[in-house]
């Protein structure tokens, strides 16, 4: 069946969001390097220049060279005030937020510890006073879109995070809070998700389009993209690897806890533990500090091990997804370094006839905030700028 040609309304409208995304990723453009970039036609940028000036999404930002003048000269950019955005970290003893214009530039960044004896109310406030707060120190007037990312499994048909007795209630309360107190769109998506999106975009996963994160923190879970795609499963659960059972462990996990699972192999208390058994643990050294420590001071016994219980949960997803690469995220991950990857890849080797490959996050903690960013600024954008062509 022939295929009809696109209209002209839409066909301006895919060249504006085409010129749009090379402003985005190349920065300002002269109307000749837009032409040359695009392969559209004179007069066709300088009508897409006039219109998107119009609409008050692009402007001059200066000339390009000290020997050029006139119009040809002139570097056009994206608007960056046209919307401002927050991303929040939420954990389960704090919150982080980082206040950022349309491109991404910081322009405010906050956190505040949110202790267990917090009552719900009284954290919903203070997490919502703290974008609040973040906002007029960033010269923030009203936020566009808010990125949320959060421990937990995300309902695929409402977006909201699963009603669950392990996490505190403020975490379920906080986007309708923000929805109602700031009148903003809230984007709420599972802490290891967002540290994918993350690394792909920025990190260790930059070139590959199937591959699975390892996040190793307090918790462990994992994510899956497959063919570009994120894959969060029939309700949200996708990655759960904490509830792997495993070897190795005491017990089996339950449907209402993962001890017994992968997650008391690898996460970051059974990791001090195994610290120090091998006698690394130092007084309130943290997991991530007492791998890179290990890794300074050329630790193998102790990275062997750690390595052999990292393996078990690389291993399984390796054989199930076959996704060709393992990222190990989280601060763990990152501390662990090619060292620890190098190790865990060993010994997927001998476990799976699947080749895979395995390599450590270079975002760390860092990457569930940066994801909530990426997950807020492209959601502001297609508002914005109108949706990408194919969405």
């Amino acid at each position: 069946m022939p295929v009809s040609p696109a209209s002209p309304s839409t066909a301006r409208a895919i060249n504006d969001r085409l010129a749009l995304g090379l402003l985005q990723s190349e920065g300002p453009l002269t109307a000749n390097e837009l032409k040359q970039l695009t392969g559209l036609s004179r007069p066709s940028v300088a009508d897409l220049v006039e219109r998107l000036q119009g609409s008050g999404l692009i402007t001059v930002v200066g000339e390009a060279g000290a020997q050029r003048r006139g119009p040809n000269a002139r570097l056009y950019g994206i608007v960056a005030d046209r919307a401002h955005l927050a991303a929040l970290d939420v954990r389960t003893d704090s919150v982080s937020v980082v206040v950022t214009d349309l491109l991404g530039a910081v322009l405010a960044e906050a956190s505040a510890p949110i202790g267990g004896d917090t009552g719900t109310g009284p954290a919903v406030e203070r997490a919502v006073a703290l974008v609040e707060r973040a906002a007029r120190e960033g010269g923030v007037q009203r936020l566009h879109t808010v990125g949320i990312g959060a421990p937990g499994l995300i309902d695929p048909a409402t977006g909201d995070l699963h009603d669950t007795s392990a996490l505190p209630a403020w975490h379920r309360r906080l986007s309708g809070a923000l929805q109602e107190r700031l009148g903003v769109r809230v984007l709420v998506e599972n802490e290891t998700n967002l540290a994918a999106r993350a690394e792909r975009r920025d990190g260790a996963a930059h070139d590959r389009d199937t591959f699975v994160l390892l996040w190793l923190g307090d918790g462990v879970g994992a994510a899956v993209v497959l063919d570009g795609v994120l894959r969060r499963g029939a309700s949200g659960g996708a990655g759960e690897i904490g509830f792997l059972p495993v070897p190795g462990t005491a017990s089996l996990p339950s449907a209402t806890g993962c001890e017994g699972g992968f997650h008391w192999l690898a996460c970051a208390a059974a990791l001090r533990e195994l610290g120090a058994e091998h006698g690394l643990l130092q007084p309130d050294m943290t997991a991530a500090e007492l791998l890179r420590h290990a890794v300074e001071s050329d630790e193998s016994g102790f990275l062997d091990a750690v390595a052999d219980r990292v393996a078990v949960g690389a291993a399984a997803v390796s054989s199930i997804l076959d996704p060709g690469c393992v990222v190990l995220g989280g601060e763990v991950g990152r501390a662990g370094g090619a060292a620890l990857a190098d190790r865990v890849a060993d010994r997927v080797t001998a476990m799976s006839p699947l080749h895979t490959e395995v390599r450590a996050g270079t975002l760390g903690g860092a990457a569930v905030l940066r994801g909530a960013l990426l997950a807020a600024r492209d959601a502001a954008q297609d508002d914005v700028f109108g949706p990408r062509p194919g969405r």
